[in-house]
């Protein structure tokens, strides 16, 4: 795992193999965006003592969606700290292992990559202590936004930050060597239409389910690329 600094003393990036996670600190109180797979804990445990952070002080492990390579760690976490699991109303079920995880519907292209994406360990149930629903806002951050992002899944979110003009995109965007519509989607055009609804929130700051975060010119990027996506 890579330890990536985004913003001095509030936000680094944890990078897997497949995937990554954020974490967010306020005064020691900590925010995990997305938990990475099920044998991360322990890394992601490091890393916080790396930094000097306390693990017990995470408070809330928010998931922006489904998938094994951002939710695998998180019941481990949350049980050996005793945070709060977030999820949105529509992820939740999935999350819990009480629907299937939903199929995406692949582009030629995507095929392989979705293979290669596999083979990350299957996630366990997990619980979901708070069911999220678009606007709600978390006690991080200064003030931290939910956005239903759906398209990538149905119950993908976004998170937002508007005092520190940070957007947590989960996989709804993706900047791996440039910016893109994130992939493997359920429903590509409401994928589409989410792309410009993250876009119109003109962050300065943009932290992709895969990929580096985009810290220069990325409200113009965002939109430019959302623009030309069809």
């Amino acid at each position: 795992m890579d330890l990536v600094e985004v913003l001095p003393d509030r936000l680094h990036m944890l990078r897997f193999p497949i995937g990554q996670a954020y974490l967010w600190q306020d005064d020691g109180a900590l925010t995990l965006i997305d938990a990475g797979n099920i044998e991360s804990a322990a890394e992601i445990e490091a890393a916080m003592r790396s930094l000097g952070l306390r693990p017990e002080r995470l408070e809330r492990i928010v998931l922006t969606h489904c998938h094994r390579d951002h939710i695998g760690a998180a019941g481990e976490l949350a049980a050996r700290w005793d945070a709060e699991v977030l999820a949105h109303r529509l992820e939740a079920p999935v999350i819990r292992g009480e629907v299937p995880v939903p199929e995406p519907v692949l582009l030629d292209w995507e095929i392989p990559l979705y293979a290669h994406g596999m083979t990350v360990p299957e996630a366990p149930p997990t619980r979901v202590d708070r069911e999220l629903e678009d606007g709600d806002r978390l006690p991080f951050g200064d003030g931290a936004y939910v956005v239903h992002a759906p398209g990538h899944t149905d119950g993908s979110i976004a998170v937002h930050l508007p005092a520190h003009g940070v957007l947590f995109t989960g996989d709804c965007v993706a900047g791996v060597g440039q910016v893109i519509l994130g992939v493997f989607n359920v429903d590509r055009a409401r994928a589409i239409d989410t792309f410009h609804r993250l876009a119109a929130l003109s962050p300065s700051v943009a932290c992709f389910g895969h990929g580096d975060p985009l810290t220069s010119e990325t409200a113009a990027t965002l939109k430019a690329v959302a623009e030309a996506t069809t």
